[in-house]
């Protein structure tokens, strides 16, 4: 369910590439008393690992690798709640599910990197059909892999004024898998679901294949089943030689970080590596640790998922539009 006063979200599928993805838009109930005025929207993107719109693990399309039971039983996953706090300001949302997760087409571990940020810009593309909604104010909130693909969006797109980034790294996903390989091994974070716990076992061979470009890893999960999933190493090296604290450089955009102080997948200080990085490059840029919260900011309480959708929704200022997307927003 979402707050109250927040409309019922609407189902969306849209064509990225040869495949059919699906999402849902969420207007907010205040909709403009003027019906030629439009509402401003942000795309929401999850992070890593095969997951829903909401940004919780995909036990559902893949029950056998995340066994354990849901991963926040006792409050929605971190998309949801943001989609359902910028409602509450009078922003609009869509998030999607990512290929073979969810309702979507396609399998998860053929996917790589740089169709995800294709899939991304065609949702971005979908949502520019919508009559309702403001082009000319969108933002996007990317979580961890979603925080580089959302800098990969907006680098080549000036449509898009404002983004959030929470739980983003900096430096490429080689330092990724192994700091937080070992991180969990301390911590035990999010160890009980069979695929993670085998990803921080293989850890160091999935790096050193991908590394020699072999095509495939074939990861056998922990339990009793001791099911086989056999990874696309193209797409792990697309991580390894894209890291987020190069992107930056090349963004010049409103953009603020959030991060979970216990976050176990992306350090504290990756947000404040591309903190410095982002503000050496002419970036407003600002930095919101979330006191004893993981990566998922499952512990944040509801009052600081509102203050991150208020915080976007202040930044969401009108942008000059290309003439293609003006011509767009005009016809509608």
């Amino acid at each position: 369910m979402y707050p109250r006063g927040v409309s019922d979200p609407e189902p969306i599928r849209f064509r990225a590439g040869d495949l059919t993805l699906a999402g849902e838009l969420v207007l907010p109930d205040r909709a403009p008393t003027d019906s030629r005025r439009q509402i401003p929207w942000v795309l929401l993107l999850p992070s890593w690992l095969p997951r829903d719109r909401d940004g919780a693990f995909d036990d559902g399309a893949h029950p056998e690798w995340f066994g354990v039971g849901p991963m926040a039983p006792h409050r929605p996953a971190l998309l949801r709640r943001l989609a359902g706090a910028l409602a509450e300001t009078g922003v609009a949302s869509f998030r999607y599910d990512p290929r073979g997760c969810g309702e979507s087409e396609g399998d998860w571990p053929a996917g790589d990197l740089f169709t995800r940020i294709d899939d991304a810009r065609d949702a971005l593309g979908a949502m520019r059909s919508r009559r309702e909604l403001d082009l000319a104010r969108t933002g996007i909130i990317g979580h961890g892999e979603g925080a580089v693909i959302a800098l990969s969006v907006a680098i080549a797109d000036p449509a898009v004024g404002a983004l959030t980034l929470i739980g983003a790294p900096a430096r490429s996903l080689r330092d990724l898998l192994r700091r937080g390989a070992a991180a969990r091994a301390r911590s035990g974070t999010d160890r009980e679901h069979p695929l993670v716990a085998a990803l921080d076992r293989w850890s160091e061979e999935l790096i050193e294949r991908a590394e020699r470009r072999e095509l495939e890893l074939i990861l056998r999960l922990p339990g009793a089943g001791r099911e086989r999933v056999t990874l696309n190493l193209a797409a792990w090296e697309q991580g390894f030689h894209t890291p987020a604290i190069a992107l930056a450089t090349m963004l010049h955009r409103s953009v603020n970080l959030v991060h979970g102080a216990a976050d176990a997948w992306s350090h504290p200080d990756e947000s404040r590596l591309l903190e410095f990085v982002l503000a050496g490059a002419g970036n407003r840029a600002e930095l919101r640790p979330i006191a004893e919260a993981g990566h998922d900011l499952t512990e944040a309480p509801e009052r600081v998922i509102a203050e991150i959708a208020e915080d976007l929704a202040g930044r969401l200022v009108t942008r000059p539009l290309p003439a293609v997307l003006l011509a767009i927003q005009e016809m509608g």
